[in-house]
């Protein structure tokens, strides 16, 4: 592949650690010529004066190395675990069957880590809540195969199940970007339309390496946007995001379905159908990444009717997908005249915190933050907290006692406020093994779902 494939950009920068050998990442600590580097793709002339940042972008090649080394053993793994999972489960409901993964019952482990599949029946339709109520439950069904949501959205929720997708990722090759759409009502009656983004799953190591990637595209109007993240919606190598009249061109490949255009042209279809509807869109981790840029290159193909119709864009544990530039250009389209873009985060989740590498220079988060602590009490702020330089050793005692208190709060949750709280023993194993390993079920989506339900109202004024 070469550096000409990304001229769709005035000015980009994307790594290669597919190409990234013992010469390339000693080039990288010895010279700021990083433009001859064959591990980093950019214009010839590109040169990192600072060796701070070459020694950042050393770091997470080597990272990524590192990470797509375990890509296939962590892949076979996570597909071992999650069977055997899914067959104990089996048998502990009393179905003595071999578990069928396109079946409504199989469950991903992030579906296995939190069961819950029914909506806080406290939450109303009425209730201020329930947008955020209703997107975080979609974000963590879409990590569920196409049966188990389909069956969820239409027998739990009572709603109509749109379509499922599969879509091809440019940036890795390979059908990675799932989502799927659906509607409270029937068609024409219907008052809400959501899209839902899938994250990336526990043991994609692939998917790891895209969200800890500080690779970006400058592109004209919008701004730096993060690489992975804009080819999984549908950016092509060349030409990059086409104007709609080039659109059928791009999907003349019929091998290949792009995430925004299908999704774009279902939306606008079931928003003439439902004259009514408003439009949610979320997404968890990397999903929420996706969710909010969706958006985005709706603006930027000025698909105002589209556009005009979006209720809110809330994602959870979103890592930082652009610049500056970018964050105008998502608040100006998004957050006037009211508040439509709600970036929610809890505790000491790592996943908004990337990518590190470059945040300080490229990357930041924009919009306000809605932050929630381990109590679940709201604060509202631009960064997330924690950013600021500590002790490793402070940290891993402030983390280990973090992990012993929510250890002892799922218990007390499930004691006060009813079964809907209670945590399975698998969560609970994750939170025993946390003690000892802290942060690892940081990530885990049942905490934004308490969140939601359980911490203070979400502030949607300016």
């Amino acid at each position: 592949m070469s550096k000409l494939d990304y001229c769709f950009s005035n000015d980009y920068m994307v790594l290669r650690p597919d190409r990234a050998g013992p010469v390339e990442l000693l080039h990288l600590l010895f010279s700021p010529k990083v433009g001859r580097n064959r591990a980093v793709d950019c214009f010839t002339s590109t040169e990192v004066r600072s060796f701070a940042r070459r020694l950042a972008i050393f770091l997470n090649l080597i990272l990524q190395v590192l990470l797509l080394s375990l890509a296939g053993p962590l892949a076979a793994l996570g597909a071992a675990v999650e069977l055997v999972l899914n067959l104990a489960d089996s048998v502990l409901h009393g179905r003595m069957e071999y578990p069928d993964r396109s079946s409504p019952a199989y469950r991903s482990v992030t579906g296995l880590i939190d069961r819950r599949v029914d909506l806080d029946r406290s939450i109303k339709p009425t209730d201020s809540r329930f947008d955020a109520a209703l997107c975080v439950m979609a974000s963590k069904l879409a990590y569920e195969n196409e049966a188990f949501i389909r069956d969820v959205v239409t027998r739990h929720w009572q709603m109509e199940f749109v379509r499922f997708y599969n879509c091809w990722n440019e940036f890795r090759n390979a059908y990675t970007v799932q989502a799927f759409v659906f509607c409270d009502k029937p068609a024409p009656d219907a008052e809400l339309l959501v899209v839902a983004f899938r994250g990336t799953r526990p043991f994609d190591a692939a998917g790891w390496c895209a969200d800890l990637d500080p690779s970006w595209y400058k592109i004209p109007r919008l701004g730096r946007a993060h690489a992975a993240y804009t080819h999984a919606l549908g950016a092509q190598r060349n030409i990059g995001w086409p104007k709609p009249k080039w659109v059928e061109h791009i999907k003349g490949k019929p091998q290949k379905v792009y995430a925004y255009y299908t999704i774009r042209d279902t939306v606008k279809e079931l928003l003439e159908a439902n004259t009514k509807a408003r439009l949610l869109v979320t997404g968890h981790g990397s999903g929420g990444a996706l969710a909010v840029l969706f958006p985005a290159i709706l603006a930027y193909h000025k698909e105002k009717a589209v556009l005009d119709r979006v209720a809110g864009v809330y994602t959870f544990a979103q890592p930082r997908v652009g610049d500056a530039m970018l964050g105008m250009f998502v608040e100006r389209n998004l957050d006037r005249p009211r508040k439509r873009h709600f970036r929610i985060a809890y505790g000491d989740d790592s996943l908004p915190r990337l990518p590190n590498e470059s945040s300080a220079v490229h990357f930041l988060h924009f919009g306000l933050g809605l932050h929630f602590d381990k109590s679940y009490k709201l604060k509202v702020l631009r960064e997330i907290p924690g950013e600021e330089a500590s002790s490793s050793v402070v940290d891993a005692v402030t983390s280990r006692v973090s992990s012993a208190w929510e250890l002892g709060r799922c218990v007390y949750l499930g004691y006060q406020h009813g079964a809907y709280f209670r945590e399975g023993w698998l969560l609970l194993l994750m939170r025993v093994l946390a003690v000892a390993l802290p942060g690892l079920p940081f990530h885990r989506v049942q905490d934004y779902v308490n969140a939601m339900v359980l911490g203070d109202y979400i502030p949607k004024d300016n």
